[in-house]
């Protein structure tokens, strides 16, 4: 979500100065609640209650990592439910993913949203969870009582799909470089016309920068590295230099994505449609996911100390947790989450920023990059011109 204004659940800030027509300075702050501390003190079984209220956005995202790192404390074993989680999290970011394109991609171009297009698509995804745990508790440690539905998530799955294709693409998803230039030149969504705007030549190449991407590191890398350093949650680091992560990170082999970098770097062309390209594929993946899954029951434990890590990849890139248990309560708790990855101080956002040209489209250039980069907090953006 990228809107102007500040909320409860905190901003992203960007100051610009301009000097003779460039960008000479880029300040980008990040401003969250402690949302991890507020867990801290709890028992695992009002953690999770509480995690889905502090994250509204992608609070099956955040539940499934913080599942995870409790069960590293608990000594759980959550392995039997991983093809489940991971359609629960494709499900999630597959809606993320549409409310950009009906939502914020038609507000940018001065055209109404599409609420009544996005409910049906909602419907679909929030069906998954029913259709594999019956009881609606897959969202615990140790996982709940697995009993996938075949039909239903072959009926759902699909469903998902037909909004994605009605809603989005308006018909078949572009496959290619050139089906992408003529789908959006037909503009026959709001997705499309974005598309179209994107890849205009004072659009396509804007904020590509040298930020590498970030790896699919495993639960234990991040752990490490929150359980060394408190300050990684904030000020995160890969190799001790940023990174981006998201759906330009994940698809950025993509043949269609790859032909656009190659052309552009990674500036506007390529991370709108690396979205693009993950939701059309989003359906196809969880296809595959659901064939793997069997029956599963909840693992319990009684250990009361330990601690853990889990991640889960977000709509908005990768998501990690830690946790420290003592006593059967939270001593510790720390989070990082994509937003710290891609508007840090020095990281792509910034980065793709510097020294741009200051002319009267710079304001809805920059705007355009916040959204591509898609934090989960409001956003602002303030030039100045300077002497």
């Amino acid at each position: 979500m990228s809107v102007a204004g500040a909320g409860l659940e905190g901003a992203v800030s960007v100051r610009l100065e301009t000097v003779r027509g460039r960008v000479r300075a880029v300040s980008v702050a990040v401003r969250r609640p402690a949302a991890a501390r507020a867990l801290c003190g709890r028992t695992p079984e009002e953690a999770m209650r509480l995690v889905p209220l502090l994250f509204s956005l992608c609070g099956t995202a955040q539940s499934l990592a913080a599942a995870e790192a409790l069960e590293g404390a608990l000594g759980l074993d959550g392995r039997p439910h991983a093809a489940a989680r991971a359609l629960l999290a494709d499900a999630e970011t597959a809606a993320n993913h549409a409310w950009q394109a009906l939502m914020e991609w038609p507000a940018r171009l001065g055209e109404a949203p599409q609420p009544k297009a996005l409910a049906g698509l909602r419907a679909a995804a929030a069906a998954i969870h029913p259709a594999l745990y019956p009881a609606r508790d897959g969202l615990r440690p140790g996982g709940g009582s697995l009993r996938p539905d075949p039909a239903a998530l072959t009926a759902t799955v699909a469903a998902l799909r037909h909004e994605v294709m009605r809603t989005v693409f308006a018909g078949p998803a572009p496959t290619d470089a050139a089906e992408l230039e003529r789908w959006a030149d037909r503009g026959e969504s709001p997705a499309a016309r974005l598309m179209r705007r994107a890849l205009a030549p004072d659009m396509a190449g804007f904020g590509a920068c040298c930020v590498p991407a970030l790896e699919a590191h495993p639960a234990s890398w991040f752990g490490e590295r929150l359980s060394a350093d408190a300050g990684f949650a904030e000020t995160p680091r890969q190799d001790g230099a940023p990174a981006h992560t998201g759906p330009l990170a994940r698809q950025s082999a993509h043949p269609l994505v790859a032909a656009l970098l190659a052309a552009h770097g990674s500036g506007l062309a390529a991370h709108v449609a690396a979205r693009l390209v993950e939701l059309a594929g989003l359906p196809d993946r969880m296809t595959a996911c659901a064939e793997r899954l069997e029956n599963a029951d909840a693992d319990t434990g009684t250990a009361r100390h330990g601690e853990g890590s889990g991640a889960v990849d977000t709509a908005r890139g990768r998501l990690a947790h830690w946790v420290r248990l003592e006593d059967g309560r939270i001593a510790d708790a720390r989070i990082v989450a994509p937003t710290e990855w891609n508007f840090a101080a020095d990281g792509p956002l910034a980065q793709g920023l510097a020294a741009a040209a200051a002319d009267a489209a710079l304001s809805e250039r920059a705007g355009l990059l916040v959204m591509a980069l898609d934090p989960c907090v409001a956003s602002s953006i303030a030039i100045r011109e300077g002497n």
